[in-house]
């Protein structure tokens, strides 16, 4: 399934309907009171969450969506019938927004759960509301109100327990294929993965969490350079950030390069625990550095892992997993 995590469509929701402008008629009853029916509430455009779901792509293909409109009213104060809503099935992690007015009009983050984009037009009344002491025969009945019509953009931001954080053939996607059933794209050149890739990663005691594989950063990307924004955004979403730096390149310096591009587009990302993996450990002798990697950051975690080999994957599981842990904790304290 290809992936995309943007699309723009015009979205119109239904008319309501009219109400009834009429009079009762019955043998033996020459004057009856008007008793015309309101109309039926036109039908909304509802966005709904859908687990199984991790693309927006659909969407991309159904530019003009159109809710049905309510029915007129009737006599004997029959209510037309609502129009019928149009339900369309989103990923978790769509965020919508007026295209025109950039306001964000809601998220949905939960499976089943339901987001208006549009709202019906509320049915007009039957004339039998108008009648009065001074007007006991109202012609008048309302027309229905028009549905909300506006285009809207949807963004998807990947939600995950752990997002991978890294430049182009840092061994990101050699990860995720090793730790779980995903098969993402690898190879050994950059911007191999040019979509992010989800993975759940199961082990011992029935544990398991979401693990995503964000295309390589490149320098500037939060300027929009390279894959840019687009893919930085799936970022926010992650409870845990593994950022991975080669053994084969200057650790330090990319390192402090990453944290820079986060801290450029949004300074808050650097608030959320993380964890370093230095990868391609293969590719020295015994698994070994040279000489240890030191960090100003006491708090920092660093592990060194091989996954072409699983030299401390497991461990690495642990690591996330204990991080995972804690910010449950420190969520239902």
């Amino acid at each position: 399934m290809r992936f995309a995590d943007y699309a723009k469509i015009y979205v119109t929701a239904g008319n309501g309907g009219s109400g009834m402008s009429h009079f009762r008629r019955e043998k033996y009853v020459p004057r009856g009171g008007p008793d015309g029916g309101d109309g039926g509430k036109g039908g909304d455009v509802v966005l709904v969450g859908n687990v199984q779901l991790n693309t927006l792509l659909d969407l991309r293909y159904r530019k003009f969506i159109k809710a049905k409109p309510g029915a007129n009213g009737q006599s004997s104060r029959k209510t037309g019938r609502d129009g019928e809503s149009v339900f369309l099935k989103v990923p978790l992690g769509t965020v919508v927004y007026d295209a025109e007015t950039k306001e964000r009009l809601g998220e949905v983050t939960e499976d089943g759960e339901k987001l208006i984009i549009a709202n019906g037009g509320k049915g007009g009344l039957g004339n039998w509301h108008f009648k009065s002491s001074t007007n006991q025969t109202p012609q008048h009945a309302q027309e229905g109100l028009k549905g909300e019509e506006r285009v809207v953009e949807l963004e998807l931001k990947l939600i995950a327990d752990v997002g991978l954080v890294g430049f182009p053939n840092a061994g990101k996607s050699t990860l995720l294929s090793a730790l779980s059933e995903a098969t993402p794209k690898i190879g050994a050149y950059p911007f191999t993965t040019l979509e992010p890739n989800l993975g759940v990663v199961t082990f011992g005691d029935y544990r398991s969490f979401v693990m995503a594989d964000i295309p390589g950063i490149i320098e500037d990307a939060h300027e929009g350079k390279g894959l840019g924004i687009q893919f930085l955004r799936h970022i926010e979403r992650n409870n845990v950030l593994l950022f991975m730096v080669g053994c084969d390149s200057d650790i330090n310096k990319e390192y402090a390069a990453l944290l820079h591009e986060l801290r450029e587009y949004r300074p808050d990302l650097l608030d959320k625990p993380r964890i370093l993996a230095i990868t391609k450990m293969d590719l020295k002798e015994d698994f070994k550095l040279e000489e240890p990697v030191e960090f100003e950051d006491p708090d920092l975690e660093i592990i060194e892992i091989s996954a072409a080999t699983g030299h401390n994957i497991d461990q690495l599981k642990e690591m996330i997993w204990k991080k995972l842990q804690e910010i449950e904790r420190e969520e239902t304290s």
